[in-house]
């Protein structure tokens, strides 16, 4: 179950990131909250989705640049500037909370000059993935790789949500600047880290317009990894509810800071749960692109009923439940695009789903919030459920090399 780890540079990654992924999550869930408390109560809803709406900019603007630059330069050596970066803007949201900020818009500055320095994190992290384990070790290091996202995204927002109930919000912040020092120090610590596969002769040509343009191309001549980031896409954003969970924390459940917390965090435990059974079963599942396809439904009805819940725990259940689904997809399309990829390729294959799976997230929540100002809340989280389960089955109907996908099949380089 574990054997990727006992690869050396791996398992200090992994390490690394299970603590800076804690971070990352608490900081996002103290950051909705913290923008909930600013905004005016008349106007939570709109103010909630501006958070999305701010991060999206940057992904659009700077995911075919981050992927090419995954392709040309160090992998390593472009984690540590973003894992750096990072940990600057965490510093100056601590400071400004600590401070006693009493408008919004500098929190929404600095998640968007956040998420540009996050844009170039992704494709450098994932691309140098494959250059850490051997071929065959990859699909356990895959599922290790989203049960730790997992594990992390339950400690986080649980820790989170105990810290805005007792302190200042920006000692969730505070924990984030400190973080992404584990992954600076893992980076660092790496031996004999293999270097990108592609020419050195045309690595200067490669930092091009035309370079993102063939990332592109090769994303959209594929239809199993078009139809998986199309899924991913559609998803994310019509079933973009955590969003909203501070309303429904604050005004619909009744549960304070503490119950926003356990709620923020319940995708992230059915997630884990998941993962974990993933971990021994990726190489063993039969109908790869039907599971996917269940998968996301499932996505979809959990989110429905969590639209319809006045109870906690229905709530919490069906919240575990959507993590539970959305984990058992990210294995399966994370691990089909890897090995679908060549290497040189790979950095700008992640690019572009940067913008299907960070971009769908993010503009979902400002769909959410607009729709929550408009019509309420719940009635938002609903109809978000029924969109993911319309999309879900327009794209498996209209794809049949994704239902009829069985085996993970390496792509042959071009």
């Amino acid at each position: 179950m574990f054997s990727a780890l006992r690869f050396r540079n791996f398992r200090l990654l992994w390490i690394g990131l299970i603590i800076s992924f804690s971070g990352s999550f608490m900081q996002q869930a103290a950051l909705l909250w913290h923008v909930a408390l600013l905004a005016p109560p008349e106007r939570r809803g709109v103010a909630l989705g501006m958070v999305g709406l701010v991060r999206v900019v940057p992904i659009i603007v700077f995911s075919l640049i981050a992927g090419v630059a995954a392709d040309v330069f160090n992998r390593r050596r472009l984690m540590m500037v973003t894992q750096i970066g990072g940990a600057l803007v965490a510093s100056v949201l601590a400071v400004l909370a600590f401070a006693g900020l009493t408008v919004v818009w500098p929190v929404y500055l600095l998640a968007a000059l956040g998420a540009a320095v996050g844009a170039f994190d992704p494709p450098a992290r994932h691309a140098l993935v494959p250059m850490l384990v051997p071929r065959d070790a990859l699909p356990n290091a895959i599922s290790l790789n989203t049960a730790m996202a997992q594990a992390a995204s339950v400690a986080g927002p649980a820790i989170g949500g105990l810290i805005i109930a007792v302190a200042n919000v920006g000692w969730a912040y505070a924990f984030n600047a400190i973080s992404f020092a584990c992954v600076v120090i893992a980076l660092v610590r790496m031996r004999d880290v293999p270097e990108t596969d592609r020419d050195p002769s045309r690595a200067r040509d490669m930092m091009s317009l035309a370079a993102a343009r063939e990332g592109l191309a090769f994303v959209f001549r594929s239809p199993i990894i078009r139809s998986t980031m199309l899924l991913d896409f559609f998803a994310t954003f019509f079933a973009s509810a955590l969003a909203l969970l501070p309303i429904f924390a604050q005004d619909i459940l009744h549960v304070g800071a503490r119950g926003y917390g356990v709620l923020a965090a319940a995708p992230a435990m059915g997630a884990l749960a998941a993962s974990a059974a993933m971990i021994p079963l990726a190489h063993r599942l039969t109908r790869q692109g039907m599971t996917l396809v269940w998968a996301v439904m499932a996505y979809a009805l959990a989110t429905i009923v969590f639209g319809v819940s006045r109870s906690f725990w229905l709530t919490l259940a069906c919240l575990a439940l959507s993590g539970a689904a959305d984990a058992v997809s990210m294995v399966i399309r994370n691990l089909v695009r890897q090995l679908e990829t060549p290497d040189a390729m790979r950095g700008r294959m992640i690019g572009v789903n940067m913008v299907f799976f960070m971009g769908g997230p993010q503009l979902g929540e400002l769909e959410a919030g607009l729709v929550a100002q408009w019509r309420g809340a719940p009635f938002s989280v609903i109809t978000g459920g029924v969109g993911c389960l319309i999309a879900a089955t327009a794209i498996a109907a209209a794809t049949p090399q994704l239902r009829h996908y069985r085996r993970f099949e390496p792509r042959a380089s071009p």
